[in-house]
């Protein structure tokens, strides 16, 4: 048995008509663990992501579409031709999964909605994610990050309220509901070895930004009242002579009497002012204004070696360069190599080390759609055809379509 049959999702189907961010980094994660991703695309295009930044026009080696594509393959159909949904019909047959992050509705008109699939394949399992859902007064709106940011409350949750409201400019809802994704097929797998039969699944955005919320929205739905990690008196970011520091004053009896002992302040723990919680967060821009003094007059790494005597929770804030080449990030194998020396970041989960392989670099656009297709049983000749009507975008046997 090969090291690629040990992987844990070796066998696993999938047939992937996402594109962007949500949906190709939950099938990355699928096809990273042994699952065969089959890239659906459209011809001449292709997923947006392969043209989303100005780096490179003929969208194969584009950085941002390498980091979410790899361990997949690229079948480019026009789904405008019957042949081509007939290709798709007969890839279900054998498929364990089809997952979609187009707009609500957009599969059921093409005709692949989940009853449709089911129909062909009783064991199939439909996934879907979105930007609000398949129901509601949202359902029809385009997902994006930032919007479901926006209504999510995410966006209006600040350390400082003095701040001016702003973008998070990483995906974190794209890849939030992405990892969700991934859970609910599995679920829907495991499930599956129980009844025999697959389902529907989804996920959204909005959804996934507010199950992030699950302390601070208990503490609202509960008591009413707003609850917010990041403006705690002890915690802050504090700028030094040649950076910064974040702070996080807490899980210890006394924190601020070890802060003022790291910072050579006197015990503030001792004065009226800041006795107790309530005491230090009304009083919190006259403490954290001696926080700033006091770190404004020497390095970072002289307050992090005095705070971390005192066992305080400390770090550094880094660049994302500084951080990629921490020695934190080389000793976890955080970066990979694909063939031709492409880095990219691996998984972050430690497991068997068969259990993540890389067993194909990111897909050229329909670059593998005569091997799929042999694979699913059609001939020469069929497959030639298909290309000839415009169905299959590829390459002929010896020449360019």
């Amino acid at each position: 048995m090969s090291s690629s049959d040990m992987q844990p999702l070796s066998g696993i189907k999938v047939i992937d008509f996402t594109q962007v961010m949500l949906g190709p980094c939950c099938t990355q994660v699928l096809a990273d663990y042994g699952a065969d991703v089959i890239k659906v695309e459209r011809p001449g295009a292709g997923d947006l992501s392969r043209n989303s930044i100005a780096d490179d026009p003929d969208g194969q080696n584009n950085p941002v579409f390498r980091s979410l594509n790899r361990n997949k393959r690229s079948i480019a159909l026009d789904m405008r031709k019957d042949d081509a949904k007939a290709v798709i019909y007969e890839l279900v047959k054998t498929a364990d999964v089809v997952i979609n992050n187009f707009r609500a509705g957009v599969m059921e008109r093409m005709g692949f909605g989940h009853e449709k699939l089911s129909e062909i394949n009783p064991r199939i399992i439909s996934a879907f994610g979105s930007g609000f859902g398949p129901k509601g007064p949202l359902s029809h709106k385009g997902g994006q990050d930032l919007l479901a940011q926006a209504l999510s409350g995410v966006m209006l949750r600040k350390a400082d309220p003095s701040l001016p409201t702003s973008l998070y400019p990483t995906a974190l809802c794209d890849y939030t509901a992405g990892m969700h994704l991934v859970q609910a097929i599995l679920l829907a797998l495991m499930q599956r070895e129980k009844t025999g039969r697959g389902q529907s699944v989804s996920v959204s955005l909005f959804e996934s930004m507010l199950a992030m919320q699950i302390q601070e929205a208990a503490m609202w739905l509960q008591r009413k009242k707003d609850l917010n990690w990041g403006a705690f008196p002890l915690t802050g970011v504090f700028e030094t002579t040649d950076g910064a520091i974040v702070l996080v004053g807490a899980f210890k009896a006394n924190p601020l009497q070890d802060i003022c002992k790291a910072l050579d302040l006197p015990d503030l723990s001792l004065e009226a002012r800041f006795a107790s919680f309530a005491d230090k967060v009304a009083h919190k821009p006259e403490l954290q204004k001696l926080f700033r003094e006091r770190f404004a007059t020497n390095t970072t790494e002289y307050w992090l070696g005095r705070l971390e005597e005192q066992d305080l929770l400390c770090a550094p804030v880094l660049t994302l360069p500084q951080a990629l080449d921490h020695g934190q990030t080389k000793v976890n194998g955080s970066i990979i190599e694909l063939d031709g020396g492409i880095p990219l970041l691996g998984s972050p989960l430690t497991m068997d080390p068969t259990a993540f392989q890389v067993r194909h670099t990111p897909p050229e656009l329909g670059g593998d759609g005569r091997a799929i297709l042999e694979e699913a049983g059609y001939s020469a000749g069929e497959i030639d055809r298909l290309v000839e009507s415009g169905a299959l975008a590829g390459e002929r046997r010896g020449e360019a379509a």
